[in-house]
């Protein structure tokens, strides 16, 4: 009996040392988990019908087949789910990111382009081009609550802070629709400049930067007044203007910079949102379009759809750091917060 009481007392001592060992080594593995997880970088691949998976630096970590020509990508609200719209299938893909897989679709009108979410995370507004139409759909039932007709080949959406209007472009009629979602009616035309793509809001969301694709620069929108205050003209030395098609922005968390991508150019514009003077351009592929920042702002993704690649720019030091295969036709990155 005592020798085997004796014998037992290393072993329950053993286990004392070994569980708080186990419970290190399980929290450690979830933090880790958890930062890989925050530094993923998801890129939809228009001609491939996936969205292409990188870690932080870049690194290639897996493919997500989706519907097809998928385009714009976003977050659902709780971060678990990526929404891809698909160009070609008329979809709106619903991607759950710890399977990795496509679990569900919602039906679209023809040739959707980009969407927003309602701050709710109940009701996405897509833009479909072929109809000249913004659409609500219920995410829920999947069903078509209503439609505004706007311009010709409407593409950029996003809502104000509070989610009562949306922003919506028409790249032929050159204007910015203010649409109050709550009457469902176009209450302002903004005009702009030629072929108007794509959105940023200012930090404190009182002004929306609009780029203007064929003119060369971007519009900045006073949202109290929705009015153009002023306008950045993009230069590139040895280019010609028409080269110059800016069509992403981007802002800093704390409101002083904005990044453009400059298309036909192959560069991104690095932008003092006080002063709207232009800091420096950074090259980066053929027909840079799509971009986004990292988590901590140190790194610039930008997608370039005829290099079918993606360019990693260090926002200090303004330089390309690596340039990375992104599939057929990289449309958005979107990276994990």
């Amino acid at each position: 009996m005592n020798t085997s009481s004796a014998s037992s007392q290393p072993v329950r001592g053993l286990r004392a040392a070994v569980s708080p060992l186990a419970f290190a080594l399980g929290l450690m593995a979830a933090v880790l988990g958890s930062q890989v997880q925050a530094a993923s970088v998801y890129v939809s691949s228009e001609k491939d019908n996936k969205i292409v998976v990188f870690d932080g630096e870049g690194k290639q970590t897996s493919t997500i087949d989706v519907c097809k020509r998928p385009r714009h990508l976003m977050f659902s609200p709780d971060k678990s789910q990526i929404y891809v719209c698909c160009g070609d299938s008329n979809q709106l893909g619903i991607v759950d990111r710890a399977s990795g897989k496509m679990t569900d679709t919602v039906p679209l009108g023809d040739s959707p382009e980009l969407f927003d979410i309602s701050p709710d995370g109940k009701v996405v507004y897509v833009s479909i081009e072929d109809d000249s139409v913004l659409a609500a759909y219920d995410l829920a039932t999947k069903k078509q609550l209503f439609s505004v007709k706007t311009g010709g080949e409407p593409e950029g959406v996003l809502l104000s802070r509070d989610g009562k209007l949306a922003y919506v472009t028409s790249e032929e009629a050159n204007v910015v629709h203010v649409i109050d979602l709550a009457t469902r009616k176009i209450v302002k035309n903004i005009k702009t400049g030629n072929r108007p793509r794509r959105f940023a809001l200012s930090a404190d969301g009182s002004e929306l930067w609009v780029t203007n694709e064929l003119s060369g620069s971007v519009s900045v929108v006073d949202t109290a007044k929705h009015m153009v205050k002023a306008t950045v003209d993009f230069k590139i030395k040895g280019m010609r203007k028409s080269d110059i098609t800016p069509v992403g922005v981007v802002m800093t968390k704390d409101g002083k910079t904005a990044w453009v991508t400059l298309g036909k150019a192959n560069h991104v514009a690095e932008v003092d949102v006080a002063t709207r003077e232009v800091r420096r351009t950074v090259l980066a592929g053929k027909r840079a379009w799509g971009l986004t920042l990292s988590p901590d702002e140190k790194t610039l993704f930008v997608a370039n759809g005829l290099s079918d690649d993606m360019t990693l720019v260090s926002t200090a030091d303004g330089k390309a750091v690596r340039t990375v295969p992104a599939g057929r036709v990289p449309h958005t990155p979107l990276v994990a917060p």
